[in-house]
């Protein structure tokens, strides 16, 4: 049962969080690295809604059922490419913070592939679904019924 439905959070709250969203979204971050990003998060935080938002997303996509089901497990796949696993190990380590500091050689990781703009709005991106796993958590919004906008 929700403890907060989406109506009962405030607009303006969800109209920044929003906002923030598009913002990254029309950065030139490919759409697919966003949506592997987030469903990765929404994974390592366990969150329902958001797993079902992103995996419908990225099907939307036409990602596929293989890459899809070899995300938990992305280290040891092939089906991913570097820039891909770059951006999964950035996640993952942005996700589960510790309490220690991102390394140098964690951070080299991603500067392979991205200059330092596209950096900054990956760690914003990577920021941003944290934010939106913990509010579906803690409101318990229902998943299953997220449907993407064609």
């Amino acid at each position: 049962m929700e403890r907060i439905g989406f109506k009962e959070i405030p607009r303006e709250m969800i109209g920044k969080l929003m906002e923030l969203e598009q913002y990254i979204n029309n950065s030139t971050i490919e759409m697919q690295v966003l949506e592997l990003m987030r469903l990765r998060v929404a994974q390592l935080n366990g969150c329902a809604y958001c797993i079902d938002m992103h995996y419908k997303e990225l099907i939307h996509l036409g990602e596929t059922n293989q890459r899809l089901s070899l995300l938990m497990v992305w280290e040891e796949s092939r089906d991913f490419t570097e820039k891909e696993k770059a951006v999964l190990h950035f996640t993952e380590k942005l996700t589960k913070l510790n309490g220690k500091p991102i390394g140098d050689e964690d951070y080299k990781v991603i500067e392979k592939h991205f200059k330092k703009k596209e950096i900054a709005m990956l760690t914003m991106g990577i920021a941003q679904i944290n934010t939106w796993t913990r509010l579906m958590k803690t409101f318990q919004i229902e998943a299953g019924n997220y449907q993407v906008n064609k």
